[in-house]
């Protein structure tokens, strides 16, 4: 069974006059693996996964492919039918993946009984790792800790993708040693790393992966000193990059690098005038 470690980055969606450009996508993954990253997270949030058709995604998936091993690739499998989750996970499946990353349903907010029973329904069905994404905020409800510990003893339900908010849960999962935790909010890399944390998926590993990469390095050498050095030069950018609703300032970033074009889609909308300004200061003065 697969373990999750590391620096892996949720990729952004590159679009293109309101079509996906595949070709920036493949751009964009070659990039990061020759930043030593660990892995790519496809159609998560910062994917704008819910603005994709389930035909999108799957094609999303594809190119990826195509460029990032399989092992080094997990899939976004959320929403609020089963029967839809089922078919999606099925055809996810049919191609060489390292797990899902699977958020509660959204908006119904269910009770903790109901999610136990979600989860083991859908990893009753994979035939990879399953990545528990833990999200209250975009969700409406909190996975609590007996629900995780429950949730952690399935065999295919191997990690979490940590955005709880509580550092008393990160603590007591860590604590457990049941599931990778990887920590989801970006600010709270060092701290999750500092508490025995697996890695991180962090979006802001779009900018300077290298960086995100080092610091991960530091950690398992036990450099607490330079790791700190490292994360505390790049809280900077990771604080601008989440100044607006995620991916804008990403894929703004991205677009001044010439990557891809600074395009969302509805209802998201690219990052306001005094964003893009004191992105494009900070990367000028902060070019790698």
């Amino acid at each position: 069974m697969s373990s999750f470690s590391g620096i892996w980055v949720p990729l952004v969606t590159p679009f293109r006059q309101g079509e996906i450009d595949f070709s920036a996508l493949k751009s964009l993954c070659t990039r990061m693996l020759k930043r030593g990253v660990d892995g790519v997270v496809v159609c998560g949030t910062t994917g704008e996964a819910p603005m994709l058709t389930k035909e999108e995604q799957l094609q999303v998936l594809d190119a990826v492919l195509e460029i990032v091993p399989g092992n080094q690739v997990i899939m976004g499998l959320s929403g609020t039918h089963m029967p839809v989750i089922r078919e999606m996970q099925d055809a996810i499946s049919r191609r060489p993946v390292a797990g899902f990353l699977v958020p509660a349903p959204y908006y119904i907010r269910p009770s903790q009984p109901a999610l136990v029973a979600w989860f083991t329904e859908i990893a009753d069905n994979a035939s990879v790792p399953v990545m528990l994404y833990n999200i209250p905020y975009r969700t409406g409800v909190q996975m609590e800790l007996d629900t995780l510990r429950q949730l952690a003893k399935h065999p295919r339900i191997t990690a979490v993708k940590d955005c709880g908010g509580s550092i008393d849960l990160t603590l007591s999962l860590i604590a457990d040693g049941e599931l990778d935790v990887m920590c989801g909010e970006d600010v709270q890399i060092f701290s999750t790393l500092s508490l025995g944390g697996a890695g991180a998926i962090a979006a802001s590993s779009h900018i300077f992966p290298e960086e995100f990469v080092a610091l991960i390095k530091q950690f398992k050498e036990g450099d607490l000193i330079a790791a700190r050095k490292t994360f505390f030069a790049l809280l900077p950018m990771i604080r601008l990059m989440f100044s607006t609703p995620n991916p804008a300032a990403i894929k703004f970033a991205l677009s001044l690098d010439g990557l891809m074009a600074n395009e969302l889609r509805s209802p998201m909308l690219p990052a306001p005038e005094n964003v893009e300004t004191a992105i494009r200061d900070y990367l000028n003065q902060h070019s790698r």
